[in-house]
């Protein structure tokens, strides 16, 4: 009697094992049937909310269900990040993820609570804008050399940034990394623009969307973007690349969701995005932004996720700095 049993419980435990098996894309197939939410881990207004309010705008109409943002901020991306996580990955809540939060702020953190690839399943890349280096008019620093030179003679009072571990901040880093100079650096909020303009501060590295206007006004001068190449509508601007130095890289946001999450999911959802992102509406949006959009694959998107976390970390440990 008792290996009957156990033989009937074995057979009740395949068949309950097979029954999931089956209905997994049946479930993936419905999805979704109640509103969907979307965390962006900073604070509202910012760009990672730019981004999940315009899929808010769009993905109703494909998805026949509401898309709720919550802004989710902390540590550097990092309090959001690791709500989503902890997610159930049943697609009802998905994460703007971002180089600051999954690949910067991690390396900040000693305990940042995710392991941004082993913890979430990577959907689709959005694009960000590339950093510019920019002086008064009346600087005499014309190329990154310049302030390299500067920097070497004792001369050069400094440079600011958008805040500590920013990619403005980083990307100095990796400039005085590859000299072996060091510079002051004065973490700012866009409220240094003024200073920069006034000639307080004698450079600044920021994201071009920071700057683009005071550039475009003729308030300031740019000498250098991390840009692959020269942006399009600043074609005398060159590209840090251009002037020796290995540095492209963009301030890129990208959307993510729980680790596991269905496949069938994560494809419906890379295809919706490039829909939405290639509308002219949406491009219009976002053009001030000088962001740079890309389509990727889910595998492409996770690739650059790994490539950009093994570029950053060595250069937040070698600058040392920390966050508690």
């Amino acid at each position: 009697m008792r290996r009957c049993a156990q033989v009937r419980l074995s057979r009740g435990l395949i068949v309950a094992a097979l029954a999931l098996l089956v209905g997994a894309p049946g479930y993936a197939a419905e999805w979704p049937t109640r509103p969907v939410h979307i965390v962006a881990p900073f604070g509202p207004a910012g760009a990672a909310d730019k981004f999940a309010r315009v899929l808010a705008d769009y993905l109703p109409a494909e998805l026949k269900q509401p898309v709720v943002v919550e802004n989710r901020g902390g540590g550097g991306g990092i309090v959001g990040s690791a709500q989503v996580a902890r997610a159930e990955p049943d697609g009802y809540t998905l994460l703007i993820s971002s180089l600051a939060s999954q690949a910067i702020a991690p390396a900040l953190s000693p305990n940042p609570g995710f392991d941004s690839l082993r913890d979430f399943t990577h959907i689709a890349y959005f694009g960000g804008p590339p950093i510019g280096w920019v002086v008064t008019q009346g600087s005499d620093l014309r190329r990154v050399d310049d302030v390299i030179a500067k920097a070497r003679q004792g001369t050069f009072a400094g440079y600011a940034s958008s805040g500590v571990g920013t990619l403005g901040h980083l990307v100095a880093e990796a400039a005085m990394q590859q000299t072996g100079v060091r510079m002051s650096h004065i973490p700012y909020n866009t409220a240094a623009l003024p200073d920069i303009i006034a000639g307080h501060v004698p450079l600044a590295s920021y994201a071009w969307s920071s700057v683009i206007g005071q550039v475009q006004a003729g308030s300031l001068r740019a000498i250098a973007v991390s840009s692959a190449t020269r942006q399009p509508d600043f074609p005398d601007v060159p590209t840090f690349k251009e002037q020796g130095f290995d540095i492209v890289a963009s301030t890129w946001f990208a959307l993510s969701g729980p680790a596991g999450l269905p496949k069938e999911i994560v494809g419906r959802l890379n295809r919706e995005v490039y829909r939405i992102m290639e509308r002219p509406d949406v491009r219009l949006r976002f053009a001030q932004d000088a962001i740079e959009f890309k389509s990727m694959t889910p595998d492409e998107l996770t690739r650059l996720f790994e490539i950009e976390i093994a570029r950053w970390g060595p250069v937040v440990r070698d600058s040392g700095l920390k966050r508690g």
